[in-house]
């Protein structure tokens, strides 16, 4: 009764068995005489085998009569002439998403699309209507509410779906347009179907998998009949509407909720269809060479509705070019290809110009927003070539993917790498296609002794993960057979620890096997390509990145095929593995971004250093060094994709925003640049900036800076840096803290490094003072010569900055720590020039008025070093006999190196075990933009050969 009832509702008439079911005369659009004539049909000499025939039906499915009724609501028995389709690469096959087709503007565009297809032969094949609302999210919910019988909103959800292609189909084809008047006179059909079919459903308190299919199938139907009509206007073309249910005969997939298609049977269907079309005069060589079809939708061997799934439509797709043998076909999208990393994750992930077959069922299987794997399994037996492009992009070539050989022929790789070459890239960004990640993955480790050596553990394993029907994801064994370890989704990792502790009860009472662990919270990475098999190195490549951006690998799988190199991450590590990944085999050997704090003098002169060295260091030395934050007192701006340095001074004024000095370390260390390797540069002169470093390098951030303040400050701060750097694998560099640019601390390290023994560094390492007192010669008073520092720049906004010696100090201090003094700032005696009551005055200016006053103290310590034949110099002392530093005035002779030097140059002795009769000198400018500046910019190529940048 509940069939008969059900049948009635749906305004069909019951029959006790359906052995053939005849064609049902519906008001379908004829755009033009699409559908076949009467006086074809009785002419035609052949009726199509194989319709639909009736089966027992179980109690979960609806009656027999019930599943006939529907599959005579759409199932066509042609009698057709004796005409077959015609097949071959005059064909072209486009798929449109639902996103492609949303509103009345996006299906002209698509008909434009396809009219601008060159090819000989189209076929077009269309989703439901997406945009908002979606159609297929309406039916849906139409369906919810009839299964939970809630009668609420029907007539509302009805209304959009008319009015939403009632507009479409208005503004394309006109209001009194008479294709347009039969598409909407059809869908008001449907929906009186879809009404009486809901009450059904509502009545019976639930759905069904054949119903459910056939309701959300309209939408398909719907789009498509309006797209047909929309592009035979467009073209000026005949075109011939088709229902996929027609031609497209499935049956279930085994081992999940999917299909197959019978080709066969869908062979056989196709030139029936073509046939039934036959030579009426309305087609050019006899029949339709432009097709829209539904995409999604399909027939089961009983002629009943069902659907192709998840990702019906590319599937519909795909099967329509293999029975046509499609010279290709194309799945347009709103994305300009298929991207080698997740754009979300990666800002600077590129579109793959060819992918094999295998390669997109590598990144479909790991998430790669690619294709489902199956799609592609329709058009790989006659190597059909499938692309995927931009709708809203039509002149992006997208990605093509194909038969491996096709794909990477030898002239195209050949090509690639003499590019990559060129380019200044590795070879193996040419063998690692694309990365994906699956998420929320939990890692579950089975591990004994008991397991070395016994046969079937491995199969009592999985058929205990299968009895609960998880889905394992990677499977990484020891060689030793002592543990297996698989990843499963977190949600079933529960019940897969349950069912594995019940499997191997009496082996873990017995310790032959420990409990079993499960590892939550954990991300599979997979790195995809088909050439890595015959490429030596890539495994290293990858563990290298992997291992720079400080994330820990838990497992390991990879086939022999080498297609992938799967690697299981914690969760917190996910997006730094897949942008240090992705960095090394799509960027450079070493990509490095910076951020600078303090564009002031010297930032400023760094940042246009590296603007004017950028491509020679790609070039030269496969270093890719981008700019991705500038921060200065009062604004900063954050580019993950690199400021522009052309103009970055502009770049901040315009696009800059308000500093905020946390949101800039948080924009660091989510590391949403995509580059693994990232250095913060401070070129401030501040403590609190400082004070910041530890945290830098707890977060794996690296740190390059001119400033003294934390090398000389609080030493168990300076040793917590120091301690940082070496446990956590991170780099911090100061070359520029003492000399600017001169090479002092490397040349420090150099000695120490090799066994050297260091007895005393003795140095001018003020430039301010150093021009002091190389003019400080008897014709000018000492204050007018400060004076005129100061005017030229040379001094601190305050000389006495300067004057007091404090920065010559800081430099001792660095300098002792490095020799392995455990000294403090206050523990090194330090001569002022600074005249004890001038000390405390408020002003610069009452201190530059009231300096000369004290001229007489120092010309008379001139005047008496050069009754002696010597002359003064300010000088730091490092003193390594004594364990000591100092800062002081000394005397030296007119032959000594330290008398020799002009302007503001540094000069710095060593004198060691190995340079004890001579000392070694190093001597230079050691003040001044350019040169402070071109010694940090030393330090971050120093960092980038750290990094494995070639020296």
């Amino acid at each position: 009764m509940a069939a008969l009832q059900c049948a009635k509702v749906l305004g069909l008439t019951p029959v006790k068995s359906v052995p053939t079911v005849a064609t049902k005369e519906r008001a379908v659009p004829s755009f033009n005489g699409l559908k076949a004539s009467k006086s074809q049909k009785s002419a035609a000499k052949q009726k199509l085998k194989g319709t639909a025939r009736a089966t027992p039906a179980p109690a979960s499915r609806p009656s027999t009569t019930v599943r006939a009724a529907i599959a005579e609501d759409i199932t066509t028995d042609f009698e057709v002439a004796d005409m077959t389709m015609p097949q071959g690469g005059s064909w072209s096959v486009h798929k449109f998403g639902g996103t492609c087709v949303g509103s009345a503007e996006r299906i002209l565009n698509v008909a434009r699309i396809v009219a601008s297809d060159p090819a000989e032969r189209r076929f077009v094949v269309v989703s439901a209507m997406g945009g908002s609302p979606k159609v297929t999210n309406i039916l849906y919910s139409l369906l919810d509410k009839a299964a939970a019988k809630d009668n609420s909103g029907w007539g509302e959800l009805i209304s959009q779906l008319k009015e939403k292609h009632r507009a479409a189909a208005a503004e394309l084809l006109g209001e009194e347009d008479e294709e347009a008047q039969k598409i909407m006179e059809r869908i008001d059909e449907d929906l009186v179907n879809l009404k009486a079919m809901l009450k059904a459903i509502s009545i019976a308190g639930s759905s069904t998998e054949i119903f459910t299919d056939f309701i959300v199938g309209h939408g398909e139907l719907w789009s498509a009949m309006i797209l047909a009509a929309t592009l035979q206007k467009v073209t000026g073309k005949k075109v011939a509407f088709m229902d996929a249910r027609d031609v497209l005969v499935v049956h279930p997939a085994e081992g999940g909720n999917q299909v197959d298609p019978n080709y066969e049977r869908c062979e056989e269907n196709l030139h029936a269809w073509y046939a039934a079309r036959g030579d009426d005069g309305h087609y050019e060589g006899g029949g339709p060479d432009l097709v829209v079809a539904t995409g999604f939708i399909a027939r089961t061997e009983d002629g009943v509705p069902t659907t192709l799934k998840r990702d019906g439509s590319d599937l519909s797709a795909a099967i329509f070019g293999s029975l046509l043998r499609a010279g290709r076909v194309i799945i347009w999208t709103d994305v300009d290809g298929v991207y080698s990393a997740d754009p979300r994750k990666v800002p600077d992930a590129v579109i793959l110009k060819n992918l094999s077959y295998q390669e997109a069922w590598e990144l479909s299987y790991f998430g790669a927003n690619v294709l489902h794997p199956r799609t592609t399994l329709p058009v790989m037996k006659y190597a059909i070539p499938m692309f995927i492009r931009n709708a809203f992009n039509p002149t992006a070539p997208g990605t093509r993917i194909g038969r491996s050989h096709d794909a990477f022929s030898d002239e195209e790789h050949e090509a690639a790498h003499n590019e990559l070459l060129e380019e200044g890239s590795d070879p193996l960004d040419a063998v690692v296609k694309g990365f994906a990640t699956i998420d929320n993955v939990a890692l579950v480790n089975v591990a004994g002794t008991g397991m070395a050596g016994v046969p079937g553990i491995a199969s009592q394993i999985f058929s205990a993960v299968k009895n609960v029907g998880a889905n394992v994801i990677a499977i990484s064994q020891a060689s030793s057979e002592h543990s297996v370890c698989f990843a499963v989704p977190e949600s079933e990792a529960d019940m897969v620890a349950v069912a594995l502790r019940s499997t191997f009860r009496r082996a873990i009472e017995s310790n032959r096997v420990h409990d079993i662990e499960v590892i939550p919270h954990c991300t599979v990475l997979a790195a995809v390509g088909q050439r890595m098999a015959s490429t030596p190195g890539v495994s290293a490549a990858l563990f290298a990145a992997l291992a720079k951006a400080r994330v820990n690998v838990r497992a390991i799988a990879q086939g022999c095929s080498e297609y992938n190199i799967t690697v299981v991450v914690d969760r917190s590590d996910a997006a730094a593995a897949l942008r240090a990944a992705h960095g090394r085999f799509y960027h450079s050997q070493t990509p490095l971004a910076v951020a600078l704090i303090g564009p002031g003098l010297i930032g400023g002169t760094l940042l246009d250093q590296i603007r004017d060295q950028r491509t020679s260091l790609k070039k030269e030395f496969n270093i890719d060094m981008r700019v991705v934050g500038i921060i200065g007192a009062n604004r900063m701006l954050i580019d993950n994709r690199g400021v522009d340095l052309s103009n970055w001074r502009e770049e901040l004024d315009t696009r800059g925003q308000a500093a905020d000095m946390v949101a800039f370390e948080a924009s660091l260390m989510d590391g949403h640049h995509g580059l693994p390797n990232t250095v913060v540069v401070d070129c401030t002169a501040s403590s609190e900036v400082a004070d910041k470093y530890p945290t830098w390098l707890a977060e794996g951030l690296h740190v390059v800076t001119p400033n003294k303040k934390a090398n000389s400050g609080p030493l168990k701060e300076y040793l917590k840096i120091r301690q940082l750097q070496r446990e956590l694998c991170t780099h911090y560099l100061y070359e520029a803290t003492v000399g600017a640019g001169l090479p002092i601390v490397a040349t420090l390290k150099g000695l120490l490094d090799t066994g050297d023994h260091m007895h005393r560094i003795e140095g001018i390492f003020s430039g301010t003072l150093s021009y002091i007192f190389n003019n400080f010669d008897g014709s000018k008073p000492f204050s007018q010569i400060v004076a005129e520092a100061r005017a030229n720049g040379f001094t601190e906004p305050d000389p006495r900055d300067d004057l007091e010696g404090m920065d010559v100090a800081r430099k001792v201090v660095i300098l002792g720590r490095e020799c392995g003094l455990r000294l403090e700032l206050d523990q090194v005696p330090v001569q002022s020039l600074v005249p004890e009551d001038l000390q405390h005055v408020a002003s610069v200016d009452e201190f530059m008025q009231r300096l000369p006053e004290f001229d007489h103290e120092m010309e008379a310590k001139r005047k008496a070093a050069e009754e002696k034949g010597e002359v003064l110099r300010y000088v730091g002392v490092v003193d390594m006999d004594k364990r000591e530093g100092r800062v002081e005035l000394r005397q030296y002779p007119r032959t000594h190196a330290f008398t020799q030097l002009v302007g503001s140059d540094n000069i710095i002795s060593f004198v060691t075990y190995r340079y004890n009769v001579q000392p070694l000198i190093v001597r230079g400018p050691g003040a001044g933009a350019e040169v402070t500046a071109g010694g940090v910019f030393s330090d971050l190529l120093r960092l980038a050969a750290f990094l494995g940048a070639p020296s």
